[in-house]
């Protein structure tokens, strides 16, 4: 299976660790960032990664060059950011198979074979990740209304949240998302929206799902996340 890393923002809200390098390259442990999400990815049967680079791209390049522990790694440059559905947009003319995305500044404690074992079980076009949330998290995220596992609705960053089960930044999906993406118009903020692909596969009938990701898991947006995430290590002494 493929991994798709969406890695092409500024992090400026890791600022001053993003002045001189990019986000995927802040160090959290010893290692940079994008390190530990590859070894998830990796360790969870991906055979190899896309990379959606964009600030400060040819650091990333440079860096990890064309593999990584032996694994092929494909760049696709997303040159205006315009949302997460954007850069997974971006990555079609290199996927012809069911796909799983983690966002590049994920760090997580284990691996994706729950919602990846739930989409080679089911036949669904999509699986995402998620877990409970307050609402105040909620409302800074997307946030899914199940019906069982079946997802019913996604919506991006809502003023009231319609449920406390959050997107974790982790999906597995089927190529059909590519044709959902045609179909959506930016939101108001000007970005495209995977949610907003994946109500339309919702509305459409096709099968959504959710499952809870059964590991710890730190998204990375500022330096006390990268603190927090260091702590998840040193609790496992590594």
């Amino acid at each position: 299976m493929i991994g798709v890393v969406p890695a092409a923002g500024e992090g400026t809200r890791l600022r001053p660790l993003t002045d001189s390098k990019p986000k995927g390259l802040v160090s959290v442990a010893g290692r940079p960032l994008l390190e530990h999400v590859f070894e998830a990815l990796l360790d969870s049967g991906v055979d190899e990664l896309i990379v959606v680079v964009g600030y400060r791209a040819g650091d990333i390049i440079d860096h990890f060059g064309e593999s990584f522990e032996g694994w092929p790694i494909t760049y696709v440059h997303q040159r205006e950011r315009l949302g997460l559905g954007h850069a997974i947009g971006l990555v079609e003319p290199h996927v012809d198979e069911s796909f799983v995305v983690l966002n590049g500044d994920n760090v997580v404690d284990g691996t994706l074979d729950r919602p990846i074992q739930r989409f080679e079980e089911s036949d669904s076009d999509a699986v995402i990740a998620v877990e409970k949330a307050e609402p105040d998290r909620a409302r800074e995220t997307g946030v899914v209304t199940v019906d069982g596992k079946r997802v019913t609705g996604i919506v991006e960053k809502p003023d009231e949240p319609p449920s406390t089960l959050v997107t974790t930044g982790c999906y597995v999906l089927s190529p059909r998302v590519f044709d959902a993406l045609e179909l959506i118009e930016p939101s108001p903020r000007g970005e495209y929206e995977l949610a907003d692909a994946l109500g339309v596969l919702i509305r459409a009938g096709r099968l959504v799902e959710a499952v809870e990701l059964d590991t710890d898991r730190v998204n990375v947006n500022t330096p006390a996340d990268a603190q927090q995430a260091e702590q998840v290590f040193d609790s496992e002494g590594v």
